[in-house]
């Protein structure tokens, strides 16, 4: 959720608790003087009753009957007087209304704060431990390249030596062909020479 959707959540919230009544368990019987400045009453159900005063905007008082156009009510201090009917509302006056909905706004601006506060610092620890992640992907591949660098470094050598061995190998075989065969033709060589040398006489020593 961002800050958007919580400012938009704040704002539904509070053009419901708008719209709804604050004071719906309150008595059926209970009115509210309506919102203008001054409201007369009088003595009695008609317009030809003297005016015995005024009720204050947003007043409460309790509905006791009704004649033609006016209400008889009772105020808070227990005064009963006749009052117009079409200056009566069964909900309570803005002048009771948004003070409990300026608190209630408010209430739910620190909780929506302490949401949002909540998500930031959530998004930061989860940002904190994807780069970490990151981090650590980003050096095991590094290391991951290296050691490939390394196995195709061994191989060369290995192939290198190889090489040489097998050269190595070859330059001896050659070798001992070659010994062998100086060998077979020395010998060879005196097979054909000593039957063809000339043999010494021996000297017959007489004593008579």
């Amino acid at each position: 959720m961002t800050r958007h959707d919580i400012t938009r959540l704040s704002l539904g919230l509070t053009l419901g608790l708008l719209a709804l009544p604050l004071q719906a368990q309150q008595n059926d019987a209970t009115h509210w003087v309506s919102d203008s400045l001054t409201t007369y009453v009088r003595s009695g159900p008609t317009d030809g009753y003297r005016i015995v005063g005024t009720l204050t905007a947003g007043e409460p008082v309790t509905q006791l009957e009704t004649s033609g156009n006016y209400t008889r009510v009772q105020n808070a201090d227990g005064n009963s007087v006749w009052i117009l009917t079409s200056e009566l509302q069964a909900t309570p006056s803005a002048q009771v209304r948004v003070p409990a909905l300026e608190q209630q706004v408010a209430e739910l601006s620190a909780e929506l704060d302490g949401i949002n506060e909540e998500w930031e610092s959530r998004t930061a620890a989860q940002r904190e431990a994807l780069e970490a992640r990151e981090a650590r992907i980003a050096d095991l591949e590094a290391r991951n390249e290296a050691l490939d660098a390394e196995t195709e470094q061994s191989r060369q050598t290995i192939r290198q030596l190889q090489a040489r061995l097998d050269t190595q190998e070859e330059d001896l075989l050659m070798r001992y062909f070659m010994y062998g065969g100086g060998v077979a033709g020395a010998g060879l060589l005196v097979g054909l020479v000593v039957p063809h040398l000339p043999r010494r006489k021996r000297k017959r020593d007489r004593w008579f």
